[in-house]
């Protein structure tokens, strides 16, 4: 049996979390706010689950403290917030998981179940606190991004390798960058390089730097990327195409921390982070004799993977509400509204290329538009025929939409879909019941008259 303390701002989701861990054999206490919390701990909990955002100090503030009082006891975040700052700032306070609200009850008991298995002498992150993450333009409400979002915060204060795995497009020098930013030394620099885009002589002296007349057509010494990123971390992408004997170099420097310039006698050292990313197996280029064994257990001391866009559709719609503000503002563009016929169409299409792919979609008809409305003839192909292949077969769309008469309408289509169940509704929409509920009042939504409306049990808000 565990000690557990539970501290929201919101009786009745406090409650229910207490009856029913208290079913599971727990002994669990109640607080609601961050000074009600700490006072509590003289009880000594092995485990606080801590709400975010609460009157008063925030968890996220308080999680210093209850680290302090409790250094042994274990912290699960909870928040009906899905941005990825608050997960990375969280896990580096110290916290142990970050659990979204509405809460998943087997999600909750599988944390739960994580955190109370005994282990020896286990470390615990340091109290920490991350710079400005505004420039971090990275967002998702999926499972599969939460667990990125949280791995980021887990290993940017550490000096570990960390391979970025993912198909192209998917972002994974954004994940590098978000490491680099919520590190130990944000202000260094970060210096990117495409293992891919240059032969092996040009990417070797790329690299580690060359002295004069090393080859020919070397005029004078040239600092290398390494050299370069001193201080700061230095970001290999599709390390996967690596000639073996780069393979060979890359191993020296991850062993060692030193390398030698082409034509140099002297080795030089370094203290850059690598980090590597590649969209290729490498574990089947291991067994294919591609790719060094010992190369690829130093590189995935740590390995994120990037989930395709297509196995995260719930996170398209934050993604193009983002894009289309980084691109209006390039383009001095003013593009708000987006067809119904439009938005069907970006859900359905399976984006073989990813993120990068739906990037170039929106600039390519927001660069066409001549007003404020991206309309199906702007769509460039494969999706305008996918587009016409639709008005062929559907009624005339309705017109062109708002952001907020979007998300009004894509509201009413997943609760249509869902026969107005609440539950099932927000998993789709990745809200919790509070918020759908403040939504349907806000956009004076009404179900059906064939569809009964049973009494809403009490909700984790």
């Amino acid at each position: 049996m565990s000690k557990i303390l539970v501290v929201d701002d919101d009786v009745a989701s406090c409650r229910t979390l207490q009856v029913h861990l208290r079913n599971q054999g727990h002994d669990v206490e109640i607080a609601h706010s961050v000074d009600q919390g700490l006072a509590a701990a003289e009880t000594k909990p092995d485990l606080v689950i801590l709400d975010i955002r609460m009157p008063g100090r925030s968890g996220l503030e308080g999680i210093p403290d209850f680290k302090t009082a409790l250094p042994q006891a274990k912290i699960i975040m909870i928040t009906a917030f899905h941005d990825m700052e608050s997960t990375i700032e969280a896990m580096q306070s110290g916290a142990d998981d970050y659990i979204h609200k509405p809460i998943d009850i087997d999600e909750l008991e599988s944390a739960i179940a994580k955190l109370m298995v005994p282990v020896q002498e286990s470390e615990n992150l340091l109290p920490a606190h991350i710079g400005d993450t505004s420039s971090l333009s990275m967002v998702g409400r999926s499972r599969g991004m939460k667990e990125v979002f949280k791995t980021i915060g887990m290993v940017a204060k550490s000096p570990a390798t960390v391979l970025i795995t993912g198909e192209s497009g998917t972002g994974k020098e954004l994940v590098a960058r978000a490491i680099h930013r919520s590190g130990e030394n944000p202000g260094g620099p970060f210096v990117a390089v495409n293992c891919a885009a240059l032969v092996e002589t040009l990417l070797e002296s790329d690299m580690f730097g060359h002295e004069k007349g090393a080859f020919t057509g070397a005029v004078g010494r040239q600092e290398g990327k390494f050299s370069l990123a001193r201080g700061g971390t230095i970001f290999l992408d599709e390390v996967g195409e690596m000639s073996p004997a780069m393979q060979a170099k890359l191993l020296r420097v991850l062993q060692y921390k030193e390398y030698t310039p082409l034509g140099a006698k002297q080795a030089q050292t370094t203290d850059a982070r690598v980090i590597t990313a590649t969209n290729v197996n490498l574990e089947e280029a291991v067994k294919a004799g591609k790719f060094r064994e010992d190369l690829y257990y130093r590189l995935q001391v740590v390995n994120i993977h990037l989930p395709p866009l297509r196995e995260r559709k719930e996170d398209l719609m934050d993604l193009i509400q983002v894009l289309l503000g980084r691109i209006n503002k390039e383009l001095h563009r003013n593009v708000t509204h987006i067809s119904q016929e439009v938005l069907d169409c970006l859900e359905r299409y399976d984006w073989p290329g990813n993120v990068r792919e739906l990037e170039n979609v929106l600039m390519k008809s927001i660069a066409l538009s001549h007003g404020d409305a991206l309309s199906r003839d702007l769509l460039p192909p494969p999706l305008d025929n996918l587009s016409r292949k639709d008005h062929n077969n559907h009624a005339k769309a309705p017109a062109d939409q708002s952001l907020e008469e979007m998300e009004a309408t894509h509201i009413a289509r997943v609760l249509e879909a869902t026969q107005w169940h609440k539950g099932r509704a927000c998993e789709i929409l990745g809200i919790s019941r509070p918020r759908l509920r403040r939504m349907i009042r806000h956009y004076q939504l009404t179900p059906p008259e064939h569809i009964v409306i049973e009494r809403e049990e009490e909700d984790f808000e």
